[in-house]
């Protein structure tokens, strides 16, 4: 009987250890790698995006001014009552972003920082990614688009693609940001081109400074994700493409679980 007891209580202290682990904030200055995977992460899926019908699905400010001009054109003399694909695809994308980004609302119970939260909120990203790749495979539009007035996607099952990406960023955007590190969103880097510019430490090039050298790996994981994310489109597809995705997202997700937590200071 005191043996049985013995292994419920080790049991019992092994469950409270893992839950006190998940559930520890991490420290922001030692998450700069699943950060730098996030911003590679917004130039990867833009990719697909921006080469299929010139939206983007991270960048929610090009979508809200075309939303404006799309409105504006009722008041221009010619009453263009048209609501154009374009239009629809930046809506649509708008859209799903701000759902997206409410998701990141059940960080607030969990802890915003926490390791369970983290892992939790990148795996939903990984399963967005993985029904925007089916949706658009199953979906049979082409990867790249000729021009802006003939994009490549077109039909439902593309705009479901666009819904689960946009959705993706958002929620990535709200969980980067929530971090409060110097990547601050890791989804709009003009903020970050400006924050850098004005860096009053931003030639000091013989020592490391981080409020300027995390600015720079964020720049540089974007454009390397948009690189490597045309790179495969033109391989293997966008169905392709996110396919892979969704594996990085995965591995990002797990990635989480092992970064250090945040030390209290005595």
């Amino acid at each position: 009987m005191s043996g049985k007891q013995d292994i419920e209580s080790n049991d019992s202290t092994t469950l409270t250890s893992l839950k006190r682990y998940l559930f520890t904030d991490i420290d922001g200055d030692k998450a700069s790698a699943p950060l730098s995977a996030y911003c590679f992460m917004t130039g990867f899926i833009d990719a697909v995006c921006f080469s299929a019908i010139f939206v983007w699905c991270a960048f929610q400010t090009g979508n809200t001014v075309q939303l404006g001009l799309a409105l504006a054109r009722l008041f221009n003399g010619q009453h263009d009552y048209t609501f154009h694909l374009a239009d629809q695809q930046a809506l649509c994308s708008l859209i799903t972003f701000i759902l997206g980004a409410t998701i990141a609302r059940i960080g607030d119970k969990m802890g915003c920082k926490s390791r369970a939260w983290l892992a939790l909120g990148t795996l939903i990203q990984t399963l967005f990614t993985m029904a925007a790749a089916i949706a658009i495979w199953k979906s049979g539009q082409m990867s790249v688009a000729d021009s802006r007035a003939n994009p490549a996607w077109t039909n439902t099952l593309s705009f479901v693609c666009i819904g689960f990406m946009s959705a993706s960023m958002g929620l990535q955007g709200i969980m980067g940001k929530r971090t409060n590190t110097q990547f601050t969103t890791t989804v709009v880097l003009t903020t970050t081109w400006c924050e850098l510019m004005a860096d009053p430490q931003l030639f000091n090039i013989r020592r490391l400074v981080i409020s300027r050298d995390h600015k720079i790996l964020a720049i540089g994981s974007l454009f390397l994700g948009g690189f490597l994310g045309r790179a495969l489109l033109d391989a293997i597809g966008s169905a392709g493409t996110l396919g892979v995705g969704t594996g990085l997202r995965f591995i990002v997700s797990i990635w989480w679980l092992f970064v250090p937590g945040k030390t209290t200071k005595q």
